[in-house]
């Protein structure tokens, strides 16, 4: 059954698809997919080309737009898109601390949460497109992680796309986690440094931020356990392009007076927990290493390692002299699951998933070489998410994919360029630029 109702400009219509968990079972055990339609108002009566939409993470459900705001805009002039909950986000079938357990122990949930990467979240898709598109093909939009699943579209089921648009998330193709955390600590470093210039303020701010917290215990409200490791993560904002804007708003006020000295504030306090909690996405955190498992090499905590050959992050080190505290983003480690509530009863399954050898490939290079699909992929000069060396070696082993290499937005230039960025990109599909 599909509900349609109305926003302003747009109508929206539920649909909920029923797909194999294994595709290679396809009689075996199902779960549901959420997806969210929308087309112009009016338009609603037309017939038009889908473009789906795959959101970054992994781990995260698609935006949940009001009307038609950034890049959407711009899609509805032409097509009718799909808002796809890839399988355990959103309002798809959830994986969480409060529903893995029904799978069993840590290990039957491991084995789940291993059909969660961008090789089923495809599987998926080409399940599912008969039902919305009567079999034409689609045009995919991939953000981020998106794009790391419609590169893997490209190599196993390019009869499915009319297009392929990607921003953001061309992925190695043969990188191993610990290359990939190897390239991305530099460019954190770099973000931090760009953002100590900007704010300088902000250097002694964080240094005694960190401070009080190697001398005390912080338990945030929701019982995430603040240690200066959870506080160095918030440099996952840097990422964005107002998130060294925002970091410095969190910093400024992190300090009250109280009766037993200086205190982390209420609203401090309250700001972090909402940025560091993984209740709502816990999948970013179990499966974020995982998604580059393509051999027998396990993950391994791959962030955690290969941030020992980087002491300049090491908060204690810093502290002890007079360099600045270097924040982190775009990892995950195993200290998250002792942290967070949302993560404490998942460690088990974190470690049987980090340990995990089984992985197969995710992308075919020879495909890739062939394709015929048209292809575009912006790609962001220094990306703090997504390596650009790594993107643009990429590009180069996809047949025909063209690449707008700018330094106008960071790694959430869909968002915040929206309609400019998806115009142009589409132009460039089209080979109108």
């Amino acid at each position: 059954m599909t509900v349609s109702y109305r926003q302003p400009g747009v109508v929206l219509t539920d649909r909920r698809f029923t797909v194999p968990l294994d595709h290679d079972v396809p009689s075996g055990e199902t779960i549901e997919l959420y997806a969210r339609e929308v087309v112009a108002g009016d338009r609603a009566g037309q017939e038009l080309p889908w473009l789906l939409y795959l959101q970054g993470g992994p781990g995260f459900g698609a935006n949940r737009f009001v009307g038609k705001p950034s890049w959407l805009g711009r899609a509805l002039k032409e097509y009718r898109v799909l808002l796809l909950d890839q399988r355990g986000t959103g309002s798809s079938t959830p994986a969480n601390r409060q529903t893995l357990p029904l799978r069993g122990g840590p290990a039957e949930q491991a084995d789940y949460l291993a059909r969660f990467r961008a090789d089923s979240i495809v599987r998926d898709c080409e399940a599912i497109r008969p039902q919305v598109t009567g079999g034409a093909p689609w045009t995919v939009l991939g953000q981020s992680f998106g794009g790391f699943c419609t590169v893997a579209y490209l190599s196993t089921a390019p009869e499915g796309l009319d297009t392929a648009v990607i921003t953001g998330g061309l992925p190695s193709l043969d990188a191993h986690a610990d290359d990939v955390y190897r390239a991305a600590y530099p460019r954190i470093e770099r973000k931090v440094a760009a953002h100590y210039a900007r704010y300088p303020q902000d250097v002694e701010r964080a240094r005694r931020i960190a401070e009080h917290l190697l001398e005390r215990e912080v338990v945030l409200p929701n019982g995430y356990r603040l240690t200066v490791e959870a506080f160095q993560s918030l440099g996952l904002m840097l990422g964005s392009g107002d998130g060294s804007h925002r970091l410095h708003h969190l910093l400024e006020d992190a300090f009250v007076p109280t009766p037993a000295g200086p205190a982390l504030s209420d609203a401090f306090q309250e700001q972090a927990q909402g940025l560091l909690s993984y209740a709502g996405h816990p999948l970013y955190a179990l499966i974020h290493e995982p998604i580059y498992g393509q051999d027998a090499r396990p993950t391994a905590w791959s962030a955690e390692r290969v941030r020992a050959e980087f002491p300049r992050f090491d908060a204690a080190k810093a502290l002890a002299g007079d360099g600045p505290l270097l924040f982190t983003g775009e990892s995950v480690h195993p200290w998250m699951f002792d942290c967070d509530p949302a993560l404490r009863p998942l460690r088990e399954t974190a470690e049987l998933l980090a340990a995990r050898t089984d992985w197969t490939p995710l992308y075919d290079p020879a495909r890739l070489a062939a394709n015929e699909v048209p292809a575009v992929a912006a790609v962001y000069h220094d990306d703090m998410y997504v390596d650009t060396a790594h993107s643009l070696r990429t590009a180069r082993a996809i047949r025909g994919l063209r690449t707008w290499v700018t330094d106008e937005f960071e790694h959430d230039g869909i968002r915040a360029g929206g309609p400019r960025v998806l115009d142009r990109l589409l132009a460039m599909a089209r080979d109108e630029v």
